[in-house]
């Protein structure tokens, strides 16, 4: 074998691929197991599993099974690893290597895909590093022969990182992270209610020994007064500040009060910050009624959410492409989220950066350890600052740069409005700029005369939106309707009110809202002001950004449907759920939800619905049940958006495929409808927002002091705020209404989750020769 070259799989054998979850467990390690097994088989590979971690691999024997297609069933809905993980100091010691190698040759393993946190993943590097001189030495001590060892001359190593702190270089975020966010959001918003029933304080403990992403997530989702992170440590002086900060809030009216202590908080000097040294100052001086909570494991269990099961799927598939190229050369990866993209990262160097954080802690290099943190959680804590106090004297712009911004949203309700707007609200106050809320959209504004004021356009105070991070729905109204309907009066009330900026949250409407007053420019000079729109609307349809406000929340609450149904279809065994999605002409939340639920199979607008794909489907439909001997449940679920056909609706597929089953097996129809709009907004969606409505107000105040006509020969006075790839971006409307807006379908040209649909299909058994998926219920 030439150098360079893969190794050969075992003569007459396929290519063995073993998972195996280690260290700490994470929410969405079983979709990444269960990726990497169907992944595998898929490629015409055998699969393993390694149990319990090391002390499995250490152990060997039945602790390393062989998985099968149907072993994996049901994985994405549980938490926890499946599988298990256990510490084992045996690994780390030679001995243990030599017996984990053993075991691996003797399984005719080469390659091994790890779930875990740092420490996992470096000795997994090791292992690998000393592959060579291990089976020597198995040779040499007369355990191995050389003949067993010749196929296994190389040991691929592939990591994943399952890790809930999100403490890992390299990658925008863990498996397990938003998972563990949801889960401290929740519960903080349960302790919401009674302090602010109670006029109380409370001091939250979170995770996050070296990394203070989820104290500071928390803090950002959740309008908490003060957070304490280990990158970012407060000044000695730490009491006076909060006490500060806490009691200006609460003169203001403010009748709860909310600090969040990362696990790992210390001051300047690195003396730890306790929970309850936080509780003596706000008993003490601020005579304020404090409890504690710690919220502890409650932070790791429970299912994954969809994001994290979307994304230990993809990378889980991405894993198992990486050890089918890999070369002896090819230093051992991990796989990564870059940019919105699968990508792989040198897992030695991922690893070093992330340590770097921790050496630069030690050192008190503080502005070094935020600047190794990503760009995005420097960008998170600017966003958290400047959004969690109404009065920073030493931020205030002078007179002459100060506007009056005009806030309204546009187009049906989604999860994450509310805190974009709270987050602008926020930052004019503290700009010294005059937040107007624009009432019920621009329907609001149509009816509202002069001679009839319906109250449709009001200043906003920092009390009025500082509770809104958490709500979901819309606290000044929204509406479909287009100022198109009235130009005349939009522009006589934006006049009358001196509105001088504009910031639209919404969906599709929002966008094309913008479009027309930006055209109706010539027309108006009242339109001649900075606008700028930040897309948010379940659907994920609107041109300029991967990424909408609320589209989170709406797959979080369809694959909390999802899961229901499945439970009913998987008890009553045989079953299949058609369900629609919203989406209008973009299927990107039915095939997100289908990456995220294991659908059986997605339909879409952009691929259609047709009598040849329904019968393909329900052929492997009857060959699936045919074959289910009742060792297991085979309910199964189908997705179908709501505009993937005019002819084939959700309650003709179902009853096609009633007819076509012949009894063999059932089939129920299901419709979410508004319930995917969801309740709480999702921590992601949270962030996103308020990271968004910062920024967008940054872009307008760029405006302020110019003229009307200097405003509109800017392209930039009127833009879209977006993700592309990991980056906020800002484009010109004019450039994306032209180029990449398709306005029939009302979606974006290019749609970047496309190639997703593929991964679906074959992680369903849709794409893989029938005989791998016997008796499979997806």
């Amino acid at each position: 074998m030439s150098a360079g070259e893969a190794p050969p799989p075992l003569p007459g054998k396929k290519r063995r691929i073993a998972v195996m979850t280690s260290g700490g467990d994470a929410p969405g390690m079983n979709g990444a197991v269960r990726a990497v097994v169907r992944m595998s088989i898929a490629k015409g590979c055998e699969a393993y599993a390694i149990y319990e971690g090391y002390d499995g691999l250490v152990k060997g024997g039945d602790m390393i099974k062989e998985m099968k297609w149907t072993d994996v069933r049901g994985y994405l809905g549980e938490g926890g690893t499946l599988i298990g993980t256990a510490r084992c100091a045996a690994f780390f010691e030679r001995p243990g290597r030599l017996q984990a190698a053993k075991n691996m040759v003797l399984k005719g393993i080469d390659a091994l895909v790890i779930c875990g946190g740092d420490g996992s993943l470096t000795g997994a590097d090791k292992f690998r590093a000393e592959w060579p001189g291990l089976l020597e030495e198995l040779v040499k001590n007369g355990e191995l022969s050389a003949e067993q060892i010749s196929p296994f001359k190389h040991l691929n190593i592939v990591g994943l990182v399952g890790s809930i702190d999100n403490d890992m270089s390299s990658t925008d975020a863990t498996i397990g992270c938003y998972s563990s966010l949801g889960r401290i959001c929740e519960s903080v918003d349960y302790i919401d209610a009674t302090a602010f029933s109670h006029q109380r304080a409370f001091v939250i403990e979170v995770m996050g020994r070296h990394c203070g992403w989820l104290a500071l997530m928390a803090g950002v989702s959740c309008g908490a007064d003060f957070i304490f992170i280990p990158e970012k440590p407060p000044s000695e002086n730490w009491r006076q500040e909060m006490a500060k900060i806490i009691g200006k809030h609460r003169k203001l009216g403010k009748r709860k009060t909310i600090v969040i202590v990362a696990e790992g908080a210390h001051d300047l000097n690195l003396e730890k910050i306790t929970p309850a040294m936080v509780k003596d100052v706000l008993c003490n001086d601020l005579h304020l009624d404090t409890r504690i909570t710690t919220l502890g494991h409650v932070q790791r269990g429970g299912q994954a959410c969809a994001y994290d099961r979307m994304l230990s799927t993809l990378q889980g598939a991405e894993a198992v492409n990486a050890v089918l190229e890999a070369t002896p050369d090819t230093p051992s990866p991990v796989i990564s989220i870059i940019e919105n993209k699968i990508v792989r990262k040198p897992l030695l160097e991922a690893v070093k950066l992330t340590q770097q954080v921790t050496e630069a802690i030690k050192a008190k290099d503080f502005e070094r350890a935020m600047h190794l943190r990503d760009a995005e959680f420097a960008e998170y804590y600017a966003a958290y600052m400047i959004t969690t106090s109404a009065e920073k004297p030493e931020l205030l712009l002078p007179p002459e740069k100060r506007m009056r911004v005009g806030l309204i949203h546009v187009g049906a309700p989604a999860g994450g409005v509310n805190a974009a707007t709270r987050a602008a609200v926020a930052y004019c106050l503290a700009r010294g700029h005059t937040p107007i809320a624009l009432h019920n959209g621009f329907p609001g504004l149509i009816r509202h005369h002069s001679d009839k004021p319906l109250g449709a356009v009001r200043e906003i105070s920092w009390l009025d939106a500082e509770s809104w991070a958490s709500k979901g729905g819309s606290e000044i109204g929204t509406n479909r309707g287009l100022p198109s309907e009235d130009y005349e009066t939009v522009a006589h009330v934006l006049e009358k009110y001196n509105i001088q900026a504009l910031f639209m949250v919404g969906g599709f409407e929002a966008f094309a809202a913008a479009a027309g007053l930006r055209k109706e420019r010539e027309n108006h000079r009242a339109f001649k002001i900075p606008m700028c729109v930040l897309p948010a609307t379940v659907s994920n349809n609107v041109p300029g950004t991967e990424y909408s406000i609320g589209s989170d929340t709406c797959l979080n609450a369809l694959i909390e449907f999802c899961d229901a149904c499945r439970q009913s279809a998987s008890s009553s065994r045989r079953r299949v759920f058609v369900i629609e999605t919203q989406g209008g002409y973009s299927g990107y939340i039915a095939t997100l939800a289908g990456l995220s639920i294991g659908a059986f199979s997605v339909y879409t607008p952009e691929e259609g619905i047709n009598i040849k794909m329904l019968d393909r489907d329900i052929d492997h439909l009857r060959e699936t049940f045919a074959k289910d001997r009742g060792q297991g449940r085979a309910g199964k679920i189908i997705l179908r958006n709501e505009k993937a056909s005019s002819t084939y609706t959700t309650e003709v597929i179902t009853s096609i495929i009633k007819e076509e089953a012949k009894g063999r097996f059932e089939a129920r129809s299901g419709i979410p409808g508004h319930f995917q709009q969801g309740t709480t907004p999702s921590p992601m969606d949270r962030v996103r927002a308020t990271r968004f409505g910062v920024k967008s107000l940054q872009h307008l105040e760029l405006f302020a002091g110019k003229t009307q006509d200097q405003i509109c020969d800017d392209p930039m006075s009127s833009t879209v705020i977006g993700i592309k790839g990991a980056k906020v971006t800002f484009s010109p409307m004019e450039l994306v209404e032209a180029h990449e807006t398709d306005w029939k379908e009302r979606r974006p040209k290019e749609e970047f989750w496309l190639g997703l649909k593929d991964i679906v299909d074959t992680l369903s058994g849709r794409m893989v020769k029938p005989q791998i998926v016997t008796d499979d219920d997806h």
